[in-house]
This record gives structure tokens, sequence and C-alpha cells, in this order.
């Protein structure tokens, strides 16, 4: 086989030089950078392919489907979903999953209406752009949380058609989490008889399992599907997350496909089939004591960052079981630097396992340089 050209491999070697500095100040976006698939790189010579439902065959059998329903399994699990009622794949990320989510809504509810807040990501109002889904957004609390009051009296003006409701388990900028219980009670107050709570939980979703007072958040608290990143706490090279829900319901959206003897329940056709090797090592690897462990300390480096971000003059603060740090704007040249993520006013960092307490004071130091805090 012919070998690349000199300029070539140069620009390769520029490219890992310039992921090799960027990663080393990454603290604004929900990735982890600390893991290690060394051992599962000789699978990256096949032309694996995951088409169809995981929990049905295929003719073409270069797949990890095997790993793949062990992966849904653990994740139902952690989300408080019996796995014998569990349906899931491995998705492209939380998009995907949150995409999917809505679509099994809308098939169940045609003439439901979508209530999302002000501070749901963004992905949802292009989500619903394409699966053309009526939709009302709601206020949202200056903490990032829902309004429930708007959300009652919105649902109340239209308690004649289905409630689609996209509960956030930690939003974007602020990790707010969406009370399940006070919605499941504003649509049993309303006597809502038509009703289905998507859970974006993206991030928080790998979070309040391994904590000892966790919010409301998985299908014991009722939600109907959810969604959950993979490339965020646990990491991995490739973005990736889960989408679960019932199978009950995928029942109804089934069918077969005879071309590569399939049942055709997810969105794509052909899909990856080396992230959920990856989700499955990974979770082989650390185990539910470990990600206990990874969860503590990431809880641990963000109330650091909290108290020393305070402690500095520059008032900064995060949400019960966060790891999202919210602090006032800093200067151009540190949003750039450490690949914050601004909004208006506010910025905010996300300890994730690679990023230290040794991170954080740089951080506040250099925002103390450049525009010292008033004191």
């Amino acid at each position: 086989m012919k070998e690349i050209s000199r300029e070539a491999r140069a620009r390769l070697a520029a490219l890992k030089e310039t992921y090799e500095e960027a990663s080393a100040y990454a603290l604004g976006y929900p990735v982890n950078f600390d893991f290690d698939y060394e051992e599962i790189l000789p699978f990256l010579k096949f032309n694996a392919n995951n088409v169809g439902d995981p929990f049905h065959g295929t003719n073409y059998r270069v797949n990890s489907h095997d790993f793949e329903r062990e992966v849904v399994g653990k994740f139902a699990n952690l989300m408080r979903l019996d796995p014998e009622d569990a349906w899931g794949y491995v998705t492209t990320g939380g998009t995907e999953g949150n995409m999917y989510g809505l679509y099994m809504a809308r098939e169940l509810h045609p003439q439901g209406v979508v209530y999302f807040s002000q501070d749901t990501h963004y992905s949802i109002l292009k989500i619903m752009q394409v699966l053309n889904m009526r939709n009302i957004m709601i206020k949202s609390q200056d903490n990032g949380e829902i309004d429930y009051d708007d959300l009652y009296e919105t649902i109340r003006i239209n308690r004649d058609v289905p409630v689609i409701m996209m509960a956030n388990i930690g939003t974007t900028m602020k990790g707010a989490v969406d009370d399940l219980r006070k919605v499941r009670k504003i649509l049993d107050d309303l006597a809502i008889r038509q009703s289905y709570i998507h859970s974006d939980a993206a991030l928080s979703g790998m979070i309040l399992p391994f904590v000892a007072d966790p919010q409301p958040y998985g299908f014991d608290e009722g939600a109907d599907s959810l969604a959950v990143s993979g490339h965020k706490l646990i990491g991995s090279p490739i973005p990736c997350g889960v989408v679960l829900t019932r199978k009950e319901y995928v029942a109804r959206i089934s069918r077969s496909v005879e071309y590569v003897g399939v049942m055709d329940t997810t969105i794509p056709g052909s899909r990856n089939a080396w992230t959920p090797l990856l989700l499955w090592y990974a979770l082989e690897k650390h185990g539910m004591e470990g990600l206990t462990d990874i969860v503590a300390e990431m809880l641990s480096v963000a109330e650091y960052a909290v108290q020393r971000f305070n402690d500095s003059g520059i008032p900064a603060w995060r949400h019960h079981n966060s790891v999202t740090v919210v602090f006032p704007r800093p200067p151009q040249e540190v949003v750039s630097k450490w690949q914050l993520a601004p909004y208006r006013d506010i910025a905010h960092l996300i300890t994730m396992p690679h990023v230290t307490r040794q991170l954080v004071d740089q951080l506040v130091d250099e925002c103390l340089a450049i525009a010292p805090a008033t004191r």
C-alpha cells in the first residue's frame, strides 16, 4: 500500500501537537480526556457495523451487538429501569438520544405538544423542527431550573392535548435539574391522561446514580425515555451516548428489513460498532465502585473551585450534585485559552476527571491577573 507524503505526515504531526496543547487547557466543556483504550485498538482493523436493533439478529456478523446489549443493561440499572423492560442502543451522542426520545413521544402521541424550558439544550429546537412537533417554551428560573408555575399555567391552558415534557437533568450552562416529581404532580393535579417525559441526562445522568442523595432523574420518577452521553463523564475519543426507553414502546414502531435481516428500530441504519465496545470496556475497567470514586472526586474539585473563586473575591456557585461551576464571564483571552463556555455575562468550568485543583488555581490566578476582582 502506498505511503502518504512527507507533507501529509507533517500535517498529522502538527494536528497531534495542537490536540495535545488544547487538551491541557480544556475546562469549559463536559468532556473527559482521562481515558486509555489502547487494549482494544486492534478492533479498528475491522469494518464492524451494528446495523439495526441490537436486540435482534442481523445477516452482518461483524458487529458488537452482544457488547451493546450489555452496555444498555448496565445503563438501564443506573437509570432505575428494569433491564428486562428496557430497550436502547448506543447513539452518536446526546442530540441523537434526545431526537429518539422525542420521536418516540411523537409516535405515541401524534397530537402532543412539547414543553421545554429556556435553558434546554440548543439541539432541542432543531430536533422539534426536524420532527415537525408542536412546542411551547417555558420560562426558566434564575438558577436554570424550569419555572413550575409557568409550566402549570401553560399546560392548564392546553390541557386538552397530550403533554410531552422535555426535562433537563443538568442544564447546559448552569447544571440545573428539573424536578420530575414536581412535573408529575402538575400532570396529576391537572388530570392529564396522556403524557410522555423525556429526560436529557447527558452529563448528570452519570453523576446522580453515584451520589447518596440524588435529585429525581430516572424511570422510577416517571421518565419514559432518557438520553445520557458516553464521551462526557466516561470519556471516549468518539462522541457517543446511550438512549433508553421501554420495550413496549419500541414494539409499536419496529419493522423488519429483509435486506440486512434486522428490525429497524434505531434512527440510523448502519451504526458504529466501535463506541459500544469503548463503553463496555470502560464500564468493565472502572466498575461501579470506580465510577463512584470518580464522581466523588469530580464533586470535590467542583466544591474546591467554588471556594477558590469566592476566596479570591470572584462570586461563583454550583447546584447540588453538580460539577458545573458558574462565575462571571472573564476577559476573552481567558475564555479562549481555557476553552470556557460563555453565555451573556456568565461562564462556567466543568470539573471533569482530567480537571485538577492545580488547573483550577491557574484559571483563578489568571482571572485575577487580567481583571482583578473587587474585594
